[in-house]
């Protein structure tokens, strides 16, 4: 081993190590602290063009007190939009699988049902099941 590399580990304690990599990952969080709220700003539809930028400004050149009186004062917000933003996500995917796997309404399929019937292929009582089935749905 190298001679500076051993002096270098021997200068670096193990507590110095542990301070280092706690201030590393404050340093993370507080830029993923900063970048969501940021996201929240532009992804708010309530928002305008001046308050969007009149809170930009302010995060961005007075980060901690910005990013706290954000916190404060939009904060139970930030929860609100997220969830209504996922919920409307999973609304669109539900209704983009129906409409793509070819789900039927309940006219075409009580429709179905009763060829089915005329066929001979299911009983009248399987049928009424059936029938019972897709109206409630």
């Amino acid at each position: 081993m190298n001679e500076s590399m051993l002096d270098l580990a021997v200068d670096y304690p193990l507590l110095n190590m542990f301070w280092t990599m706690m201030m590393i990952f404050l340093w993370v969080l507080w830029f993923m602290l900063l970048f969501r709220i940021i996201g929240d700003i532009f992804r708010d539809d309530d928002l305008g063009g001046w308050g969007k930028a009149g809170w930009t400004i302010f995060v961005i050149i007075l980060p901690f007190l910005g990013v706290f009186v954000y916190l404060i004062a939009r904060g139970r917000g930030m929860g609100e939009r997220e969830l209504a933003r996922a919920r409307r996500s999973e609304q669109e995917f539900r209704s983009y699988v129906q409409q793509t796997a070819g789900g039927a309404s309940p006219a075409e399929e009580l429709a179905r049902l009763a060829e089915l019937k005329n066929k001979g292929d299911i009983t009248p009582a399987e049928f009424e099941q059936a029938k019972a089935k897709v109206l409630a749905a």
